[in-house]
């Protein structure tokens, strides 16, 4: 097996203190709109940010689009709640149904790197068993895929980002390139409430490095990973995959507002991607299309890309696209404790547990949650305290006592329903470009599960001995909108993310996801798109020749 450096030396192209390779960027291709590029990609967060690595490094002619910012973290970024907002995709969204899930800060990322600029780095892989709940459970939908057919591609990421973490008992038990990081108090009573309450728990999975990796730094456990980090130890696409892309002749086009993809009405092909960059409309050519844009922005993206040969929206002949989307219920609950806690002293994610990952046959509801440490900074914490009617004087009082409290969260498999989807309004953005409307109902068994995590959450809380809990119901991670399946009837695109209906479109993101887990997606959307990626270059599909551009010194 080849080592990390030899796959993606993306570690070993950053600057060797904290920082943004400046002339890399500066001295990166620049291919033209009239040229036709080998691949155009919508979107550069994790799904996107893979694609294009493993295709520069294959050779490929490759440019990734993306509607943000391409981010400096020394100058972008700030240890600050309040200050980081502009992280967030805030783009006008319409949202509707029995349970309308809010959009912005836990499920939309705005930039180069996408939402992994903001996640908390928690990195768990799926379960073999979320690849069959249907046949399994009677819920959900199979995969076109085994989970055998992504371990390989899991183990690649996990060393490429890297993974640090204690050797991991549930799903398909494995170990992490990293040992686990030290915990705080806020993953010491985590520990101790599982142990009192004869729960497994175990320290990690975090994409943070453990100890220097290339040139990138220790964790310095400022607390702040949900608002960027600034010194490069949490993985995001930014640092993990986009310097090895740029090294190898790829091109990274930030500030790119996609608005439509365009499609031969003879062949039947995708030929490249309308943008507007700076005001200015443009259009990019290319031999392939992949879309990594998430599960709001694909499939409004596919529905507004309709032509003669698609007129109820590209790929979209079964009424498929934009439905099937899910989010995780991701309720939090909280414990004081008379000794102060000081929970944001560590990354969010310390500690969790997959014990009620599967389905219990004892319990009413199908599959299940997982549990995991988090810690809310105190913007996000005073809105746990108003959430529960307490204002004025009482919130001030709650506010004072931050540093007594501890904070778990959970996050439940809510299950996929075809009435949960993204459509278009007839409201415009700034663009022209109609408006994403989606609209969004639980079922009983999502309600449930919500209810289940709490009840849990609590038990580990008091077990650990606290004197109060308090929880606030939320929800995280969007994935499902254009999702891959065995036809065209059920599904938008295969198991190898091409679609069904435009031989060269590919869709590389999270919305590909027939399911979603009870883990964070990032890690599995990037392991589904290697594998892609990988069969895309075995294939050759839609590659000239060997690009010219050549490999850019690693100097910063």
């Amino acid at each position: 097996m080849a080592s990390v450096k030899d796959r993606n030396a993306s570690a070993w192209l950053l600057p060797p203190v904290p920082g943004t390779n400046h002339a890399m960027r500066a001295n990166m291709a620049q291919f033209r709109d009239e040229d036709e590029v080998d691949v155009v990609i919508v979107g550069c967060g994790a799904g996107g940010s893979t694609l294009l690595q493993r295709l520069a490094r294959a050779g490929w002619k490759a440019v990734a689009l993306d509607a943000g910012p391409f981010w400096d973290p020394e100058r972008d970024w700030v240890s600050d709640e309040a200050g980081s907002h502009h992280l967030y995709w805030t783009e006008p969204r319409i949202i509707s149904g029995d349970d309308p899930v809010p959009l912005g800060s836990n499920n939309s990322g705005r930039g180069v790197g996408g939402s992994m600029v903001h996640y908390a780095g928690y990195t768990p892989r799926f379960h073999p068993s979320d690849f069959h709940t249907y046949s399994a459970d009677g819920v959900g939908a199979d995969w076109p895929l085994e989970y055998g057919e992504l371990k390989a591609y899991y183990e690649d990421i996990e060393g490429e980002l890297p993974v640090a973490g204690e050797h991991w008992p549930w799903g398909d038990p494995h170990s992490y390139p990293h040992s686990p990081h030290p915990v705080s108090g806020n993953g010491e009573l985590f520990l101790r409430g599982a142990l009192a309450s004869g729960i497994t728990a175990k320290v990690g999975p975090v994409a943070i490095s453990n100890g220097r990796f290339g040139n990138r730094p220790h964790c310095i456990y400022r607390g702040f990973c949900l608002q960027g980090c600034k010194v490069n130890a949490k993985a995001s696409p930014l640092v993990t995959h986009i310097p090895d892309a740029l090294h190898h002749g790829a091109e990274v086009r930030a500030d790119s507002m996609v608005t439509r993809i365009e499609i031969d009405d003879r062949t039947g092909k995708a030929t490249g991607v309308h943008y507007v960059r700076h005001g200015r409309a443009r259009f990019q050519r290319a031999r392939i299309v992949a879309v990594a844009g998430y599960s709001i922005e694909t499939p409004r993206l596919l529905l507004n890309s309709a032509c003669k040969r698609f007129p109820a929206g590209l790929c979209n002949d079964f009424d498929q696209v934009g439905r099937y989307l899910m989010v995780q219920g991701a309720p939090q609950t909280a414990g004081r404790f008379e000794s102060e806690v000081r929970m944001w002293k560590a990354p969010p994610p310390e500690v969790s547990s997959e014990d009620f990952y599967e389905t219990d046959p004892s319990k009413p509801y199908k599959r299940g949650f997982s549990i995991q440490t988090v810690s809310p900074l105190p913007i996000t914490w005073a809105e746990h305290v108003a959430a529960q009617g307490h204002w004025g004087g009482k919130l001030r009082e709650y506010m004072s006592d931050y540093v007594h409290w501890a904070c778990l969260g959970a996050l439940c498999e809510f299950l996929p329903q075809p009435d949960n989807r993204v459509t278009l309004s007839s409201e415009k953005d700034r663009n022209s470009m109609p408006v994403a409307h989606f609209h969004y109902s639980q079922c009983d068994n999502d309600r449930q599960l919500m209810e289940a995590a709490q009840g849990a959450m609590e038990k580990i809380l008091y077990g650990a001995g606290a004197e109060e809990v308090i929880t606030i119901k939320r929800f995280a991670h969007l994935v499902g909108g254009a999702r891959m399946a065995a036809d065209e009837q059920r599904g938008v695109v295969d198991a190898d993310c091409r679609s069904f209906a435009v031989p060269n479109l590919y869709i590389t993101d999270g919305s590909v996801l027939p399911t979603q887990g009870s883990a964070n997606p990032a890690l599995t959307i990037m392991a589904v798109t290697a594998r892609a990626a990988n069969r895309l270059i075995a294939g050759g599909a839609g590659k000239a020749t060997k690009t010219t551009q050549p490999a850019r010194p690693a100097t910063a």
